[in-house]
């Protein structure tokens, strides 16, 4: 893997894809935990006598009232704080400002542009990698640095379009590495390997689920998905969510595998989907019409933990219940809790249940809690990732 320490930075123009993809409200960053994530790849180019143009997406860019609350000036600032040094907000993504801007520029100056998906409002031209922008940003830089993991699954003209016109001199960024480097353990892992599936349908993880059930040693379903799994081994699910779409996959994977599929025993229903409304625990095979189930039960955590107590590893996606309701978040951090207490090492698979490990100020105690979303779900399918070809 090509990274920012094999290529020469000194007093050049380097280019640092980031992901700034921050929640803002009322103009104020809510979670920096991104930016932060960043720092060490614009520290080490600052240390290296580089000149740092700093670029990333925020939000989804489709209206003119869109460019106005996906502006990322406050991001300039929080990095200005974290680094104790300025960071210069270029208000454009295109154009003489800019161009102006970064001919001026010294070593270790740092200059951060307008939002890239800017360019998003006339003809989708970030998002659709379109050639002739991706030619002009790599003109504007001599190296290309991608530390954006959450995008890698794209192919824009930021992350796609820039280092195929800087062949040669692209590499990634650290943020990028520690994640390719925890996942890849991924590939021949060692045993058990158990996979633990949560979220809430079944079409989201068709893809993950093909490519590790012929790799894991137990695969533990649990969130809304595992009803779609039951629906298909003939249980009544009442109310509870299906997938309709995927019965037959469902069925067709635990025809196949049935040995390494592990569901749900007993459930919390209720009869409505809030979190005020009482609930119960079931046995799965007492569910009834009228009521819809939440989270898992406590005797179907007990299996889990079973499935895990001796895992030498264990890939996570997808909360067990509906972590928003404070009810049904109580098996899903009962289980991360389990893991950290045994010191099994766990990566937790991006998006939700990263959210979930965060908010139980677990996240920093498992081995990895991957930043990527949608990137990390398609690196566990298998698929080849556009931001990761580019440069290799």
């Amino acid at each position: 893997m090509k990274t920012i320490r094999d290529i020469n930075l000194n007093n050049k123009k380097v280019i640092i894809r980031c992901d700034f993809n921050v929640p803002i409200k009322d103009g104020k960053i809510v979670d920096d935990t991104r930016i932060i994530g960043a720092i060490p790849t614009i520290k080490y180019a600052l240390d290296n006598n580089a000149k740092v143009i700093l670029m990333s997406h925020l939000g989804r860019v489709k209206e003119e009232a869109d460019l106005t609350k996906n502006n990322l000036e406050p991001v300039a600032k929080r990095l200005s704080e974290l680094l104790g040094k300025e960071v210069k907000f270029v208000n454009a993504t295109r154009g003489e400002v800019l161009e102006n801007a970064i001919n001026s520029m010294q070593d270790k100056d740092i200059i951060l542009m307008q939002n890239t998906r800017y360019e998003d409002l006339n003809g989708k031209k970030e998002s659709s990698n379109d050639p002739e922008l991706g030619a002009y940003w790599a003109s504007l830089g001599d190296v290309y640095i991608n530390d954006a993991f959450g995008t890698i699954h794209r192919a824009h003209a930021s992350n796609v379009g820039i280092p195929t016109n800087l062949q040669g001199n692209s590499a990634f960024g650290f943020l990028i590495e520690k994640e390719l480097n925890a996942l890849s353990v991924l590939e021949n892992p060692p045993r058990p390997f158990v996979v633990v599936l949560g979220g809430a349908k079944v079409a989201d993880k068709i893809g993950v689920i093909e490519n590790l059930v012929t790799k894991a040693d137990k695969i533990l379903i649990g969130g809304g998905m595992a009803f779609t799994f039951l629906k298909a081994e003939g249980f009544n699910i009442g109310k509870s969510l299906l997938d309709a779409e995927n019965l037959e996959f469902c069925k067709t994977i635990l025809s196949k595998y049935k040995d390494k599929i592990v569901l749900p025993v007993d459930i919390a229903v209720t009869n409505e989907y809030s979190n005020d409304e009482p609930y119960r625990q079931k046995d799965i095979t007492d569910i009834a019409e009228d009521e819809m189930g939440l989270d898992i039960g406590n005797k179907t955590l007990n299996i889990f933990e079973n499935n895990l107590k001796d895992a030498k590893i264990v890939i996570w996606n997808g909360p067990l219940g509906v972590y928003e309701f404070e009810k049904y978040k109580v098996n899903t951090d009962s289980l991360l809790q389990f893991l950290v207490d045994n010191d099994i090492k766990t990566i937790l698979g991006g998006g939700d249940i990263v959210a979930a490990a965060g908010v139980a100020n677990l996240k920093d105690k498992v081995y990895h809690a991957s930043t990527g979303g949608g990137a990390t779900l398609e690196y566990l399918e298998g698929k080849k990732l556009p931001g990761i070809e580019a440069i290799k």
